[in-house]
């Protein structure tokens, strides 16, 4: 019974923080949409041009200084949290907020320092050193503010951490929009500053509110501890770098074969797959990754957490897809314009890898939670080349539907991959009770996907959504029964 009312617990906390990240995702797309209208309006192309200039260099340094910190950092302190030892997790925090200074001061005098070679590669000449000088303290703020959300994600405070994300979009955009209407291209640098003060005081307000056992550190501890965060964020930034360099060269390859309008067409299918179901792998970022770090030196425990967490996923990212493979036309026309159809075909190819892509990302997860950067950076290096390589490939013949095709066998060879690595590794398997949902909503999302392509008109708009409708009543009975959907929501409306 006890055990029950555990597992009851653990698929709650599973959705919980699905539904809570994901609404959070959507409401920052929301913003987004709109401070991206006004920006378009009140700075015009060239304005969008510089801002997006200035953010990619400054992406570029942060990538290399900050270590991969964010992320990496998340292991430790979730696995000192998952410990119960007090005097661990102060230790554990304190390493991490001296870190993110360090490396934080890093990033701003490498910037400061290599601003005249920044403008002149960024614009081709020396007029933007002086912005980009003062932009280096960005830098700085940035990743304070990351150490201050490794706390709150690996405290597993993620209701301080999803208003701390809200509250920082919406203050981003009260500010943004003045700055821009008064000073117009002037006011870029300052607007991106002081988004970047208010994500820090955000951050440092709801992680002083996190209690935690103040812990002296000397610099010996600090090297100590913090060996292993810099070993695996170091693997982690470059696995992020090659992800950066492929997508570089893909695009290049895209727009020397078939010219820039197709880079657009694939550039917004992606954002729009990726943006549409992200609120699933942001959950598995923000929630799940320091769930399984807590308990990484027991592979059962993993094992355990992984199948609740592809069980969870799965059941409620399958009626998303057939949704959005039935809509993607009038999400296009809404988001886009008709201009953007053409792309339909390889978003249709892709929505359907993404069911192989929740099967993948259930098991990589647990590379990072034991920290194995070795096997994380030579997984995700060879990963990355194939990609590569059945894009190339699939594009070169079949066009964008090529590259819906190569998404697909990519993430399935990738999930084939991970699997046996972690079975050799940690004698990882699936549950009976994992297999059985996800075959069966694979199953419906591949039908989706053929009814689309077989039938037109009315035909089709019944039959799948007849289909999603199934899917979405087999996710509910799924997660009801799991988590006891019903008698949490009937005791919530007797309080």
């Amino acid at each position: 019974m006890a055990e029950q009312e555990n597992q009851t617990t653990a698929y709650r906390s599973i959705f919980k923080a699905t539904s809570l990240f994901g609404g959070v995702q959507a409401y920052r797309i929301l913003i987004g949409i709109i401070k991206s209208k006004f920006v378009a309006v009140l700075l015009g192309p060239a304005g969008m041009g510089i801002m997006g200039l200035y953010s990619s260099a400054i992406q570029l340094i942060q990538s290399i200084s900050s270590f991969g910190l964010s992320q990496s950092a998340v292991r430790d302190v979730s696995e000192a949290n998952g410990s119960g030892d007090t005097k661990r997790i102060g230790l554990a925090v304190a390493v991490v907020r001296r870190l993110v200074w360090i490396t934080g001061l890093l990033g701003l005098t490498a910037t400061a320092v290599l601003s005249p070679v920044l403008s002149k590669t960024t614009f081709g000449n020396y007029d933007y050193t002086i912005p980009f000088i003062f932009l280096s303290v960005i830098l700085l703020l940035d990743q304070l503010s990351a150490g201050q959300k490794v706390v709150l994600q690996g405290m597993r405070k993620l209701k301080y951490l999803a208003k701390s994300t809200a509250i920082g979009s919406t203050v981003g955009l009260i500010v943004s929009i003045p700055l821009y209407y008064l000073f117009g291209i002037k006011g870029i640098v300052p607007t991106l500053i002081l988004n970047s003060v208010t994500m820090l005081c955000l951050s440092w307000y709801f992680s002083r509110k996190v209690e935690v056992e103040k812990v002296e550190v000397t610099n010996r501890q600090t090297l100590q501890q913090g060996k292993s965060m810099m070993k695996m964020g170091v693997a982690m930034s470059i696995s992020g770098i090659l992800v950066t360099l492929i997508a570089y060269l893909l695009r290049g390859f895209i727009r020397h074969e078939g010219g820039t309008e197709q880079v657009g067409l694939f550039s917004a299918g992606f954002m729009l797959v990726n943006t549409y179901v992200g609120m699933v792998f942001d959950a598995m970022a923000t929630d799940y990754y320091p769930r399984l770090s807590a308990v990484n030196q027991d592979n059962e425990k993993c094992r355990q957490v992984m199948n609740q967490q592809g069980e969870v996923a799965t059941l409620i990212i399958a009626p998303l897809l057939l949704s959005c493979m039935i809509f993607m036309p009038f999400i296009i026309r809404l988001i886009y314009s008709d201009k953007f159809l053409p792309a339909t075909d390889y978003i249709l190819w892709a929505v359907f890898g993404m069911m192989f892509k929740t099967f993948s990302w259930t098991i990589a997860f647990s590379f990072l939670a034991k920290a194995e950067s070795k096997l994380f950076i030579i997984n995700e290096t060879i990963t990355n080349v194939y990609f590569f390589v059945f894009n190339i490939v699939g594009y070169h013949f079949l066009g964008l539907t090529g590259l819906g095709i190569s998404f697909i066998v990519s993430y399935f060879v990738y999930s084939v991959q991970v699997y046996l690595i972690a079975r050799k590794r940690y004698e990882f398997s699936f549950t009976t009770s994992f297999l059985k949902v996800y075959m069966l909503q694979l199953l419906m999302v591949g039908a989706g996907f053929a009814l689309i392509h077989v039938f037109e008109g009315g035909l089709m708009y019944l039959l799948t959504l007849l289909l999603m409708a199934l899917s979405l009543a087999y996710s509910l009975v799924g997660l009801n029964r799991r988590m006891d959907m019903v008698k949490a929501i009937r005791s919530r409306l007797k309080n």
